[in-house]
């Protein structure tokens, strides 16, 4: 997911998909420790969408509290 998707994206449908994702890391971390994922670099890049996502959110209050 690149940054201008998640700038086009509401607050709303923002906070959902980072509990989605974040729901999603936790059950691929558990796979992974049973069994070994064919591609652990979803591992990383599952983590830096949800850093791109609290990123923007964060920005996004933090612009409604200067207003």
């Amino acid at each position: 997911m690149k940054t201008a998707e998640v700038r086009e994206l509401s607050t709303k449908e923002i906070k959902e998909r980072i509990e989605d994702e974040k729901s999603m890391l936790v059950k691929m971390k558990l796979n992974h420790h049973i069994s070994p994922m064919d591609n652990p670099l979803k591992l990383r890049s599952t983590r830096r969408i949800i850093a791109k996502l609290i990123t923007e959110l964060h920005s996004r209050e933090t612009k409604e509290l200067n207003k």
